[in-house]
């Protein structure tokens, strides 16, 4: 067999574990089943990662402060932020928790569409 095969010839290889002559596009070597070559790659590359979106983490928030920490995978600043507003409800009852709903409440949109901004930042993401 010549070093070039023509275009009658198939062209071989030795299996490195049992030393078989085998087809050379052969993955598994027919007569001791191991394999001998990797596998295709993959066609299609895995789907990216979507940002998060800094208008919907605003959004959450301005209908529940801690909506857009928790949209933004901040779950326990989230949760925090949600009981504070509960705090705050009761707090109605004297004058002042209605200026720290307020607060909370302006605090948590900006937080939240901050967060959303770092998250795609520090992961070369677009707003999803």
């Amino acid at each position: 067999m010549s070093a070039q095969p023509s275009s009658g010839e198939r062209s071989t290889k030795f299996c490195q574990f049992c030393g078989a002559e085998i087809d050379a596009r052969a993955e598994i070597c027919p007569k001791c089943g191991v394999r001998v070559a990797p596998p295709p790659a993959a066609a299609a590359p895995p789907p990216a990662e979507a940002g998060k979106s800094p208008v919907l983490a605003l959004i959450l928030s301005f209908l529940l402060p801690g909506l857009g920490q928790i949209y933004d995978g901040n779950a326990q600043k989230g949760i925090i932020m949600i009981l504070a507003v509960i705090a705050c409800a009761f707090l109605t009852l004297f004058i002042i928790g209605i200026f720290l709903y307020i607060a909370l409440w302006l605090y948590g949109m900006y937080d939240a569409y901050k967060a959303a901004e770092e998250y795609n930042s520090l992961r070369n993401l677009r707003p999803g």
